[in-house]
């Protein structure tokens, strides 16, 4: 039996992708164990959209690479895709490189019986017209489910490396996803992440007429009892439809992630980002007018090249203005091979730091607001797992409030009702309802 261990790094795609490969190496056999255990492969997931994501990546290689001298080292994932000779020239051990193109191959390869010293599976990535097919049996150790319906991305936004890494936008047929999800369903998961690298482009290369919209409502109405969550959707593409499906289910839940990128619409023009600061913030009104409990979160890059101290400012002043609940806030980092990357016009380390501080101030800020906002109010709650610290309860409500609370163990991987009660140092905590209790002793 091959023991297999595996580590991802980056977005809910490689996530997904992971998930894939664990489910069919443990049919073939093999047992999975924690990165950091001695075993017979190893793959490693990678991610290059910032420079950061490239470091831990090549990080992982070599821990992977002096981990264990006779283990095969299997580098998938789009660092992989982007410098497929760098991840060679990390060290002199022969390590096997596989494309973004090429995941569906992953397992036989590391498996395979005899192997080269040098096995390289890129394929062409942006020639690729279909989705690569990576079926899930399972994610281990998680109450919720994913789902990448949808790979690539035709944006081009210009400080972005994905859609040289991913390809163009390409979709998971309807009946391969409506199949993956009655699995996931049967497995008993309560919670599904409907994820891509552009989910709002979902269907449009298909044919037929399915869009993202008229896909996630076909699965409300199918799996009633399951919970859906969207992951991140571009601002343009959060429109009446998908707030009319919203209200109208209730297992849709009130979250939504867009990215604003920059609130300074020069930059936003440079950023090849297609859309105003005065669109977004009227997108943003919209969510919170139909749905005022929703949590919303957006995406900041901070430091872009030549990005202002005013156009910092109009960035944090329209962000400060919004009833969004949290930011996720990114440096700005060049990478090779996008227009931004030669753009003269660099932002100095300090002068970023500086302005990532201050978003992240206010994002502290926004996240205690919103938290506070629902304090006395009862959220549908899913139950992941004890919180290691304090032996509490722990999971998300619908609204992506992270919530602590006592409760019998046997409510792991269940929907409870919570009393969200009080907040110490920023942390939510509350109490199972009694109704629910006096139900279910």
């Amino acid at each position: 039996m091959k023991i297999i261990a595996i580590t991802t790094l980056g977005c809910k795609v490689n996530q997904f992708e992971s998930a894939a490969f664990a489910s069919t190496f443990e049919e073939r056999g093999c047992r999975i164990v924690p990165f950091d255990s001695d075993a017979d492969v190893y793959v490693i997931n990678t991610c290059t959209v910032t420079a950061k994501a490239g470091q831990q990546s090549r990080q992982m290689i070599r821990r992977a690479l002096r981990r264990r001298s006779e283990a095969r080292v299997v580098v998938t994932g789009c660092y992989a895709e982007m410098d497929p000779e760098g991840v060679l020239n990390l060290d002199s051990t022969p390590v096997c490189v596989i494309g973004n193109t090429c995941k569906h191959l992953l397992v036989d390869t590391a498996l395979a019986d005899h192997q080269s010293d040098l096995v390289m599976l890129m394929g062409t990535i942006r020639d690729s017209k279909e989705i690569c097919l990576l079926p899930v049996r399972r994610f281990k150790g998680r109450s919720r489910a994913y789902l990448r319906i949808q790979d690539g991305c035709d944006n081009f936004c210009s400080y972005c490396i994905v859609p040289y890494t991913r390809g163009r936008s390409r979709s998971l047929s309807l009946d391969k996803v409506l199949q993956q999800i009655e699995g996931f369903s049967q497995q008993g998961y309560l919670e599904l992440v409907v994820t891509g690298i552009n989910v709002g482009k979902y269907g449009l290369d298909l044919g037929g007429g399915e869009t993202v919209y008229t896909l996630l409502e076909r699965i409300c109405r199918t799996f009633p009892t399951l919970r859906i969550r969207l992951s991140s959707i571009e601002p343009t593409e959060v429109n009446e439809h998908l707030l009319e499906l919203m209200t109208t289910h209730a297992n849709f839940m009130p979250h939504l992630h867009i990215p604003l990128q920059s609130g300074d619409d020069e930059v936003l023009v440079r950023m090849n980002r297609i859309y105003t600061r005065a669109q977004f913030a009227a997108v943003i009104e919209a969510v919170h007018r139909n749905l005022p409990s929703a949590a919303i979160g957006c995406d900041v890059l901070c430091g872009f090249p030549g990005e202002s101290e005013q156009a910092a400012a109009n960035t944090y002043d329209l962000l400060a203005g919004l009833p969004v609940s949290y930011l996720h806030v990114f440096p700005y980092s060049p990478r090779p091979g996008t227009l931004a990357a030669a753009f003269s016009d660099q932002v100095s380390g300090p002068v970023k730091t500086s302005r990532i501080q201050r978003l992240r101030q206010l994002d502290e800020q926004k996240r205690l607001h919103f938290y506070a906002r629902h304090i006395g109010t009862i959220q549908q709650v899913l139950v992941e797992r004890r919180h290691k610290k304090t032996s509490l309860l722990q999971g998300f409500s619908d609204n992506y409030i992270p919530l602590l609370f006592p409760g019998a163990t046997r409510l792991v991987h269940q929907v409870v009702p919570v009393l969200i009660k009080d907040m110490d140092k920023g942390q939510p905590f509350g109490a199972i309802d009694e109704a629910f209790l006096e139900k279910n002793p």
